[in-house]
């Protein structure tokens, strides 16, 4: 795992920031869930629960993989 530090010049929420990172590395595909929620200190339900707040989707499935799904039904 890499560990980065961030120099932001405004006060932030610690727990909050990294809630917001972790959220968009799953969004993004970067991280699964359990690795999203083990970065943001929750656990996978909790964590799932919270991606409302950072405007991310628990199902991260792209289009194209259910359409190519659904064709093999």
């Amino acid at each position: 795992m890499t560990a980065i530090q961030l120099n932001i010049p405004i006060e932030v929420d610690i727990n909050d920031t990294k809630r917001f990172i972790a959220a968009k590395l799953y969004e993004s595909g970067k991280l699964s869930l359990g690795h999203a929620a083990e970065i943001a200190g929750l656990s996978k339900v909790a964590f799932a629960e919270i991606l409302g707040d950072y405007d991310v989707c628990l199902i991260n499935y792209p289009i194209s993989e259910i359409i190519s799904d659904a064709a093999k039904i």
